[in-house]
């Protein structure tokens, strides 16, 4: 461990790393490692990711020339080294908080971001565009994308591979291999890193022939690239199968240590000198350099708050409240999936995440991890479906935008029962606007087919996941909910199926009407019920689907009210309210329309009570706007 922090200090920007004999970058990285774990130990963020990537971080800023240079990483949860080094450092204390710098790379945040990168697998087709237009404007400039395996097994990965390996650019892939993403990786591609990575005989070859021809200086200064030519043609013998990369036109290097900096810094300054596509293998892994963060490594993917000094997690000030609705989630399909033989859960890479891993235990052969592939996860479950299983699809609300074309053409199109679990949705703190649940309501709710639900706490989930897999319902069906409190603590209830597209009163009033959808409800009463102590009348309905609307309540509202607020954890821009305001037009009806929601704009980073008060939708703010209106 180190002992201070005095290099580290001395570093404002790559250009004073730069600086540094190539043998200080050894006590660098052990500063910069020791950084990391001071700040997020007390600042919860994105931990064991970035501390496997302390030496390749500083080796990529050591050897090329940033800013000029282009490093894109990904996912972007893996760049808090590289923050810290390019003039962030002393305002890393705020990452992740209100006002504070984000937790993942923003172009608008530092020259040094090259791109955005809060969703995975993106690295590859942003940098060749970058070496594309590079070469286009007669500009000389490397570009890297430093891609971890697990957003390799992405289909867009493999699709920028394959443009890049016929554009003839500059393009350097680091494939940044833990065998892990968030959970362990799976598929066939970690089989295929595998072998690579633990095949004796091709990595004693490898080094042999390398450090021969690089050290011997009578084979010139070419010795390296014939170095690389010869272990290519060992790699597919020695391996007994082809090389995947070498076969879409990449020269690939490796597998090497990606802990070791100084023969990164060597090897960078080599591939630097070969022109065209380059893949570099670097093994590394998630945690380095902290003994509970290698161990576990799920559970310090994001820990939250722990002692530096033990590694122990530590409490929640929430951990005797009502239990998230993913946990719930978890346990509620396992028990349906207990009654119903035919329900399966699937989910792309994030079983822990969404607590699928909970029916995954119990029962391996009906739950799926498909992998950081999105796409494939709904048109897998549309096949599911056509079979006659009832597949429940668990994806983030942000990440289900990946796959929208596969949601509408191949299970919408088609009127497949595939039961989306929509996790996350709203605003979920402090991963910011790269993972906000932004969209889903409105281009769910345009879908013909597609039941679109949203529950108030826990136990509206738990009945509409009863509801989704019943046999008097045969369409899709998408249940969203956010991160956090299902506001119920006595959960485990008996089942009560919900006649679809029925929404609910919560509370009669005279005054006004509010119209919630999902998780704002529990903050509209709360409004309510303080008003009601100042004799405000407010009429509150749970509406609980924006598709289909409960036409009879709200012909009963438009009836009775003219002052209606609509609430929801949505975009404003063709949500639930405006759905509300269609039905109005369409049935010639008038009344005075004001929508609480998130507004037109990309909402940052911060704690979801803080945003929830930004856009104006939290109790104060739905309070004040009952006393706006009825002023």
């Amino acid at each position: 461990m180190s002992q201070g922090k005095d290099l580290l200090f001395k570093i404002s920007s790559p250009e004073d790393l730069r600086k540094l004999n190539p043998s200080d970058l050894i006590r660098v990285s052990e500063e910069l490692r020791q950084f990391i774990i001071d700040e997020v130990s007390n600042n919860p963020g994105h931990f064991g990711a970035s501390l496997g990537v302390v030496e390749l971080t500083i080796a990529l800023h050591y050897v090329f020339d940033t800013p000029r240079d282009k490093i894109i990483w990904d996912v972007g949860h893996q760049a808090y080294g590289h923050k810290i080094l390019t003039g962030r450092r002393d305002v890393f204390s705020t990452n992740r908080k209100y006002r504070g710098i984000s937790g993942f790379p923003r172009m608008s945040e530092s020259e040094y971001d090259a791109f955005g990168t809060g969703h995975s697998s993106t690295s590859i087709s942003a940098a060749l565009g970058m070496a594309v237009a590079s070469r286009q404007k007669g500009e000389k400039r490397h570009v890297v994308a430093v891609i971890g395996d697990g957003a390799m097994t992405a289909g867009e990965a493999f699709e920028g591979l394959n443009n890049a390996g016929i554009a003839k650019s500059d393009l350097l892939v680091i494939l940044n291999d833990n065998n892990i993403a968030i959970d362990q990786n799976v598929g066939a591609l970690k089989e295929y890193l595998l072998d690579i990575a633990t095949s004796g005989f091709y990595n004693k070859i490898k080094d042999k022939v390398w450090n021969l021809l690089g050290r011997a200086g009578r084979f010139g200064p070419n010795a390296r690239t014939l170095a690389a030519q010869l272990e290519a043609g060992f790699k597919s013998t020695l391996l007994d199968r082809s090389n995947l990369f070498e076969g879409m036109n990449f020269r690939y290097f490796g597998p090497i240590d990606g802990h070791d900096v100084m023969h990164l810094v060597k090897v960078l300054e080599d591939l630097k000198r070969i022109r065209g596509p380059k893949l570099l293998h670097c093994l590394t892994v998630k945690g380095k350099g902290f003994r509970q963060a290698e161990r576990h490594q799920t559970e310090f993917h994001a820990p939250g708050r722990f002692d530096k000094q033990t590694g122990a997690i530590l409490s929640s000030d929430h951990e005797d409240s009502a239990p998230p609705y993913q946990e719930v989630f978890g346990h509620t399909i396992l028990e349906l999936a207990r009654m119903n033989e035919k329900i399966v859960g699937v989910t792309p890479a994030m079983p822990t995440g969404c607590s699928l891993c909970i029916m995954m235990k119990e029962m391996p052969g009906r739950a799926f991890d498909v992998g950081i592939a999105e796409q494939h996860a709904v048109t897998f479950s549309a096949g599911l479906a056509t079979q006659g299983l009832i597949p429940f699809c668990n994806i983030y609300s942000s990440f289900i935008q990946r796959a929208y074309d596969q949601v509408i053409h191949d299970v919408a199109l088609q009127n497949l029962r595939v039961v989306f679990c929509i996790d996350r949705g709203g605003l979920v703190g402090s991963d910011g606007a790269t993972h906000h649940g932004f969209f889903d309501l409105a281009f769910m709710r345009t879908i013909p087919n597609m039941i679109v639900a949203a529950p108030m706490n826990a136990t509206e989930l738990r009945n509409m996941m009863y509801t989704a897999q019943s046999d008097r319902v045969s369409s899709p069906f998408s249940i969203r909910y956010p991160r956090g409190s299902g506001m119920v603590r006595e959960w485990r209830r008996g089942f009560s199926e919900i006649p679809v597209g029925r929404a609910r009163l919560i509370r009669e009033g005279s005054d006004i009407a509010v119209l919630s959808i999902g998780h704002p409800g529990n903050d509209v009463d709360k409004a309510a019920r303080k008003l009601e102590a100042e004799s405000v009348s407010v009429c509150h309905w749970d509406m609980r689907f924006a598709a289909p609307l409960d036409e009879e309540a709200l012909h009963s509202v438009f009836g009775r009210f003219k002052k209606i607020i609509t609430v929801e954890d949505g975009i404003l821009k063709g949500g639930f309210g405006s759905a509300v305001i269609e039905f109005m037009s369409d049935n010639n009806y008038s009344a005075e329309i004001r929508r609480l929601g998130i507004p037109g704009y990309f909402v940052e980073h911060g704690t979801q009570e803080e945003l929830y008060r930004e856009c104006g939708y939290d109790a104060v703010g739905i309070e004040n706007t009952i006393r706006k209106m009825l002023k």
